[in-house]
Protein backbone atom coordinates (compact mmCIF):
# COMPACT_ATOMS: atom_id res chain seq x y z
CA UNK A 1 0.00 0.00 0.00
CA UNK A 2 1.67 3.32 -1.05
CA UNK A 3 1.76 6.30 1.13
CA UNK A 4 -0.60 8.31 -0.62
CA UNK A 5 -3.14 5.76 -0.26
CA UNK A 6 -2.19 5.84 3.48
CA UNK A 7 -2.86 9.45 4.10
CA UNK A 8 -5.97 9.44 1.59
CA UNK A 9 -7.36 6.87 4.64
CA UNK A 10 -6.32 8.83 7.37
CA UNK A 11 -7.74 11.93 6.39
CA UNK A 12 -10.74 9.91 5.81
CA UNK A 13 -11.31 8.69 9.10
CA UNK A 14 -10.69 11.76 10.53
CA UNK A 15 -13.58 13.53 8.66
CA UNK A 16 -15.77 10.78 9.48
CA UNK A 17 -14.93 11.45 13.28
CA UNK A 18 -15.33 15.97 12.93
CA UNK A 19 -19.30 14.82 11.20
CA UNK A 20 -19.90 12.62 13.68
CA UNK A 21 -19.04 15.41 16.50
CA UNK A 22 -20.78 17.71 14.78
CA UNK A 23 -23.62 15.71 14.90
CA UNK A 24 -23.94 15.98 18.63
CA UNK A 25 -26.95 18.46 19.34
CA UNK A 26 -25.92 21.28 21.65
CA UNK A 27 -27.98 21.84 24.12
CA UNK A 28 -30.18 24.75 25.67
CA UNK A 29 -28.31 26.15 28.78
CA UNK A 30 -28.95 29.27 30.80
CA UNK A 31 -25.33 30.15 31.80
CA UNK A 32 -24.35 32.57 34.59
CA UNK A 33 -23.52 35.84 34.69
CA UNK A 34 -20.05 35.92 32.81
CA UNK A 35 -18.43 38.42 35.37
CA UNK A 36 -18.12 39.79 38.71
CA UNK A 37 -17.13 36.55 40.27
CA UNK A 38 -15.08 36.13 43.53
CA UNK A 39 -13.89 33.14 45.78
CA UNK A 40 -16.69 31.63 47.31
CA UNK A 41 -19.05 32.70 44.82
CA UNK A 42 -21.29 29.56 43.12
CA UNK A 43 -22.36 29.73 39.58
CA UNK A 44 -25.17 27.64 37.90
CA UNK A 45 -25.85 26.13 34.47
CA UNK A 46 -29.52 25.09 34.09
CA UNK A 47 -29.51 22.47 31.01
CA UNK A 48 -33.07 21.94 29.14
CA UNK A 49 -33.45 18.02 29.14
CA UNK A 50 -34.80 17.93 25.52
CA UNK A 51 -33.03 16.65 22.15
CA UNK A 52 -34.49 17.29 19.00
CA UNK A 53 -37.50 18.10 20.52
CA UNK A 54 -38.15 14.89 22.63
CA UNK A 55 -37.77 14.76 26.26
CA UNK A 56 -34.85 12.86 27.56
CA UNK A 57 -33.03 12.11 30.85
CA UNK A 58 -29.47 11.37 31.17
CA UNK A 59 -28.02 8.21 32.22
CA UNK A 60 -25.64 9.72 34.25
CA UNK A 61 -24.84 12.67 36.18
CA UNK A 62 -21.85 14.67 35.61
CA UNK A 63 -19.47 13.87 38.64
CA UNK A 64 -18.44 16.83 41.57
CA UNK A 65 -14.90 17.27 40.89
CA UNK A 66 -12.49 20.00 40.61
CA UNK A 67 -12.62 20.50 36.90
CA UNK A 68 -9.66 23.32 36.82
CA UNK A 69 -7.84 25.63 39.12
CA UNK A 70 -10.52 27.97 40.35
CA UNK A 71 -13.74 26.01 39.50
CA UNK A 72 -14.96 22.58 41.02
CA UNK A 73 -18.10 21.04 40.35
CA UNK A 74 -20.75 20.66 42.95
CA UNK A 75 -23.39 17.38 42.62
CA UNK A 76 -25.94 17.59 39.95
CA UNK A 77 -29.81 17.54 40.54
CA UNK A 78 -33.02 17.56 38.43
CA UNK A 79 -35.64 20.00 38.50
CA UNK A 80 -38.92 20.93 37.67
CA UNK A 81 -40.16 24.33 36.42
CA UNK A 82 -43.69 25.55 36.29
CA UNK A 83 -44.74 24.43 33.34
CA UNK A 84 -43.58 21.02 34.34
CA UNK A 85 -40.29 21.15 32.11
CA UNK A 86 -37.19 19.39 33.32
CA UNK A 87 -33.72 20.95 34.15
CA UNK A 88 -30.84 19.49 35.03
CA UNK A 89 -28.57 21.71 37.41
CA UNK A 90 -24.88 22.06 37.51
CA UNK A 91 -23.24 24.16 39.77
CA UNK A 92 -19.73 25.30 40.30
CA UNK A 93 -17.79 26.80 43.16
CA UNK A 94 -15.01 29.33 42.92
CA UNK A 95 -12.95 27.71 45.20
CA UNK A 96 -8.97 29.76 44.13
CA UNK A 97 -9.02 33.40 43.73
CA UNK A 98 -6.64 34.81 41.40
CA UNK A 99 -4.40 37.66 42.22
CA UNK A 100 -5.60 39.83 38.80
CA UNK A 101 -8.74 39.32 36.93
CA UNK A 102 -8.60 36.09 35.21
CA UNK A 103 -10.44 34.30 32.60
CA UNK A 104 -12.03 30.65 33.40
CA UNK A 105 -14.08 28.25 31.35
CA UNK A 106 -17.06 26.45 32.58
CA UNK A 107 -16.22 23.08 31.16
CA UNK A 108 -17.72 21.58 27.92
CA UNK A 109 -19.85 18.59 29.07
CA UNK A 110 -20.97 15.79 26.96
CA UNK A 111 -24.03 14.91 28.30
CA UNK A 112 -25.10 11.13 27.83
CA UNK A 113 -29.15 10.46 27.85
CA UNK A 114 -31.44 8.18 27.02
CA UNK A 115 -31.69 8.95 23.66
CA UNK A 116 -27.97 9.87 22.61
CA UNK A 117 -25.44 11.85 23.74
CA UNK A 118 -26.17 16.19 24.48
CA UNK A 119 -23.55 18.65 23.73
CA UNK A 120 -23.32 21.64 26.85
CA UNK A 121 -20.99 23.89 25.63
CA UNK A 122 -18.51 25.60 27.77
CA UNK A 123 -18.53 29.47 28.99
CA UNK A 124 -16.25 31.85 29.64
CA UNK A 125 -15.91 33.92 33.17
CA UNK A 126 -14.05 36.48 34.43
CA UNK A 127 -12.77 36.11 38.53
CA UNK A 128 -11.33 38.96 40.70
CA UNK A 129 -9.47 39.00 43.46
CA UNK A 130 -10.93 39.30 46.59
CA UNK A 131 -8.83 42.73 47.37
CA UNK A 132 -6.03 44.64 45.18
CA UNK A 133 -2.70 43.84 45.41
CA UNK A 134 -2.16 47.72 46.30
CA UNK A 135 -4.24 50.41 47.91
CA UNK A 136 -4.79 53.31 45.69
CA UNK A 137 -2.82 55.69 48.41
CA UNK A 138 -5.58 58.53 48.18
CA UNK A 139 -6.84 60.21 51.28
CA UNK A 140 -8.00 57.36 53.88
CA UNK A 141 -7.44 54.65 51.20
CA UNK A 142 -4.18 53.53 52.60
CA UNK A 143 -2.39 50.51 53.40
CA UNK A 144 -2.91 50.56 57.19
CA UNK A 145 -5.11 52.87 58.99
CA UNK A 146 -4.32 53.75 62.52
CA UNK A 147 -6.23 52.21 65.52
CA UNK A 148 -10.03 53.31 66.12
CA UNK A 149 -10.06 55.47 69.53
CA UNK A 150 -12.27 53.89 71.74
CA UNK A 151 -15.08 56.13 72.92
CA UNK A 152 -15.70 55.81 77.11
CA UNK A 153 -18.60 54.36 77.98
CA UNK A 154 -20.26 55.97 81.24
CA UNK A 155 -19.95 53.83 84.26
CA UNK A 156 -21.79 55.30 86.72
CA UNK A 157 -25.14 52.84 86.15
CA UNK A 158 -22.61 49.67 86.24
CA UNK A 159 -21.03 51.14 89.62
CA UNK A 160 -24.13 52.04 91.04
CA UNK A 161 -25.75 47.94 90.43
CA UNK A 162 -22.28 47.12 91.46
CA UNK A 163 -22.64 48.41 94.67
CA UNK A 164 -26.16 47.94 94.99
CA UNK A 165 -25.32 43.94 94.73
CA UNK A 166 -22.18 44.42 97.47
CA UNK A 167 -24.98 45.74 99.50
CA UNK A 168 -26.99 42.74 98.93
CA UNK A 169 -24.78 40.10 99.60
CA UNK A 170 -23.33 41.65 102.21
CA UNK A 171 -27.08 41.66 103.77
CA UNK A 172 -27.24 38.08 103.17
CA UNK A 173 -24.26 37.13 105.02
CA UNK A 174 -24.85 39.26 107.93
CA UNK A 175 -28.55 37.75 108.49
CA UNK A 176 -26.79 34.28 107.77
CA UNK A 177 -24.34 34.72 110.55
CA UNK A 178 -26.67 36.16 112.73
CA UNK A 179 -29.00 33.10 111.84
CA UNK A 180 -26.36 30.70 112.55
CA UNK A 181 -25.39 32.12 116.05
CA UNK A 182 -28.61 32.45 117.34
CA UNK A 183 -29.29 28.75 116.67
CA UNK A 184 -26.19 27.91 118.18
CA UNK A 185 -27.23 30.07 121.82
CA UNK A 186 -30.83 28.47 121.17
CA UNK A 187 -28.96 24.86 121.03
CA UNK A 188 -26.61 25.27 123.86
CA UNK A 189 -29.79 26.16 125.92
CA UNK A 190 -31.79 23.90 124.94
CA UNK A 191 -30.16 20.94 123.61
CA UNK A 192 -28.76 18.33 126.15
CA UNK A 193 -25.56 17.55 124.52
CA UNK A 194 -25.38 21.40 122.83
CA UNK A 195 -24.99 22.57 126.84
CA UNK A 196 -22.96 19.25 127.35
CA UNK A 197 -20.45 20.73 124.72
CA UNK A 198 -20.77 24.13 126.12
CA UNK A 199 -19.54 22.89 129.74
CA UNK A 200 -16.54 20.26 128.52
CA UNK A 201 -15.22 22.62 126.19
CA UNK A 202 -14.54 25.11 128.86
CA UNK A 203 -12.91 22.31 132.01
CA UNK A 204 -10.66 19.94 131.59
CA UNK A 205 -11.99 16.65 129.99
CA UNK A 206 -10.12 14.56 132.87
CA UNK A 207 -12.15 16.84 135.47
CA UNK A 208 -15.24 15.30 137.12
CA UNK A 209 -17.26 18.12 136.12
CA UNK A 210 -16.85 17.09 132.51
CA UNK A 211 -17.55 13.81 132.88
CA UNK A 212 -21.11 14.34 135.17
CA UNK A 213 -21.93 17.04 132.44
CA UNK A 214 -22.03 14.34 129.62
CA UNK A 215 -24.19 12.11 132.44
CA UNK A 216 -26.83 14.77 132.60
CA UNK A 217 -27.17 15.23 129.11
CA UNK A 218 -27.62 11.17 128.56
CA UNK A 219 -29.73 11.54 131.43
CA UNK A 220 -32.34 15.00 129.72
CA UNK A 221 -32.36 12.81 126.44
CA UNK A 222 -33.55 9.64 127.72
CA UNK A 223 -35.82 11.54 130.36
CA UNK A 224 -34.33 9.24 133.22
CA UNK A 225 -31.21 8.12 134.71
CA UNK A 226 -29.16 6.02 132.16
CA UNK A 227 -26.54 3.58 133.14
CA UNK A 228 -24.82 1.12 131.12
CA UNK A 229 -26.90 -1.58 131.58
CA UNK A 230 -29.90 0.92 130.18
CA UNK A 231 -27.69 2.03 127.76
CA UNK A 232 -29.65 -0.32 124.85
CA UNK A 233 -32.73 0.86 125.58
CA UNK A 234 -31.41 4.84 124.93
CA UNK A 235 -30.08 3.90 121.84
CA UNK A 236 -33.74 2.21 120.48
CA UNK A 237 -35.14 5.34 121.87
CA UNK A 238 -32.51 7.27 120.01
CA UNK A 239 -31.63 6.03 116.98
CA UNK A 240 -29.38 8.79 115.70
CA UNK A 241 -26.89 7.84 118.64
CA UNK A 242 -26.55 4.19 117.42
CA UNK A 243 -23.73 5.40 115.61
CA UNK A 244 -21.75 6.36 118.31
CA UNK A 245 -22.52 2.85 120.76
CA UNK A 246 -19.70 1.32 121.07
CA UNK A 247 -17.98 4.65 122.26
CA UNK A 248 -20.88 5.47 124.86
CA UNK A 249 -20.40 2.15 125.82
CA UNK A 250 -16.57 2.53 126.49
CA UNK A 251 -17.62 6.31 128.54
CA UNK A 252 -20.00 3.95 130.80
CA UNK A 253 -17.74 1.26 131.34
CA UNK A 254 -14.80 4.15 132.00
CA UNK A 255 -17.11 6.27 134.23
CA UNK A 256 -18.33 3.32 136.39
CA UNK A 257 -14.30 2.41 137.13
CA UNK A 258 -13.65 6.12 137.74
CA UNK A 259 -16.46 6.92 140.51
CA UNK A 260 -17.22 3.29 141.78
CA UNK A 261 -14.12 1.64 141.68
CA UNK A 262 -12.02 1.14 144.94
CA UNK A 263 -9.06 4.26 144.13
CA UNK A 264 -10.25 6.53 141.72
CA UNK A 265 -8.34 7.30 138.50
CA UNK A 266 -8.58 9.16 135.45
CA UNK A 267 -10.15 8.93 132.14
CA UNK A 268 -8.24 5.90 130.24
CA UNK A 269 -6.42 7.08 127.33
CA UNK A 270 -8.30 5.15 124.63
CA UNK A 271 -11.07 7.49 125.15
CA UNK A 272 -11.26 11.56 124.33
CA UNK A 273 -14.24 12.82 126.29
CA UNK A 274 -14.38 16.10 124.54
CA UNK A 275 -14.68 14.00 120.72
CA UNK A 276 -17.02 11.96 122.18
CA UNK A 277 -19.34 14.85 123.63
CA UNK A 278 -18.56 16.96 120.15
CA UNK A 279 -20.03 13.80 118.46
CA UNK A 280 -22.94 13.53 120.77
CA UNK A 281 -23.63 17.01 120.19
CA UNK A 282 -23.51 16.72 116.26
CA UNK A 283 -25.30 13.91 115.80
CA UNK A 284 -28.13 16.05 118.39
CA UNK A 285 -28.18 18.82 116.05
CA UNK A 286 -28.10 16.99 112.80
CA UNK A 287 -31.40 15.18 114.34
CA UNK A 288 -33.25 18.16 115.21
CA UNK A 289 -32.54 19.73 112.21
Amino acid sequence: MSVVSLLLGACLAFTQVAVAADATPVATVEQPRSFGHVLGDVLTQRVLLLREGREVLPSSMPAADRVNVFLERRASRIEQDELGVRWLVIEYQVVNGPRALTVANLPAVALATDAGPLQVPSWPISIGPLTPTATFDQGALQALRPDRPVEPQATQGLERDFKRALAALAAVLLAWAAWWAWRNHRESHRLPFAQAWQEIRRVEPTSAQAWLALHRALNDTAGRVVHGRSLPRLLSEAPHLQPLSSDLDAFFRHSEQRFFATAAGTAPGDLSLRQLALALRDAERQHHG
